[in-house]
């Protein structure tokens, strides 16, 4: 089963509050991205958004200039018919991150828990490649993933945790950190996931 097949299975599966990162409101990835870019036509893209309730959120607040990228086409499915009408207002893009091609650049990179799926040299190195290519000169870069203390899988997918010092040094050719906070993710099933949410700036060269 390759990594497509393996989300459309996923979500083919299990409904949204039977995922363990679900969240029905995504508070510091909000809080972030208003304090990052309080402009509500700041162009937003969610990595790996999937169905997350982050895009409902943002078109509540007024953000006028939302995409969404998954790998899932039925994620996606799934987020338009919750958004009904709503929907025409968001640009939806299925793809893997590292295959993205868009004509659209963005003041705002989200990704909360996709990053760390990445585990190999070049993958990161293609996704920290492909995540300055589309974002602004001026652009921020939110980044969440599992900690050092948090799993080491999910989803049945290895993943790679980071601290802040191991992730601002991933990033650092091309993102200047601007801070970074370790919050717990409390699953549906009431477990206690770890996580880490670094903001970045990108550096212009």
């Amino acid at each position: 089963m390759n990594i497509k097949e393996h989300w459309e299975k996923v979500y083919d599966t299990k409904q949204a509050g039977e995922l363990s990162w679900y969240q029905p409101t995504p508070l510091l990835s909000l809080e972030l991205i208003k304090q990052l870019n309080p402009d509500k036509n700041a162009a937003v893209i969610d990595i790996g958004g999937g169905d997350s309730l982050l895009v409902d959120h943002l078109l509540n607040a007024g953000y006028t200039d939302i995409t969404v990228l998954d790998i899932s086409a039925k994620a996606i499915n799934r987020a338009k018919i919750r958004l009904g009408e709503k929907a025409e207002m968001v640009n939806w893009i299925i793809a893997d991150v590292l295959e993205l091609k868009s004509e659209k650049k963005f003041n705002c990179w989200h990704d909360r828990a996709a990053f760390h799926f990445f585990t190999t040299g070049a993958d990161i190195t293609a996704y920290t490649n492909i995540a300055g290519q589309y974002i602004k000169p001026e652009g921020k870069l939110i980044i969440s993933t599992f900690s050092t203390a948090g799993p080491d899988k999910c989803s049945g997918l290895p993943v790679k945790q980071y601290d802040e010092n191991r992730l601002s040094h991933t990033l650092e050719k091309g993102f200047s950190k601007i801070k970074c906070i370790a919050a717990d993710h409390i699953t549906p099933l009431k477990k206690v996931q770890q996580f880490l949410f670094c903001s970045f700036q990108k550096i212009n060269k």
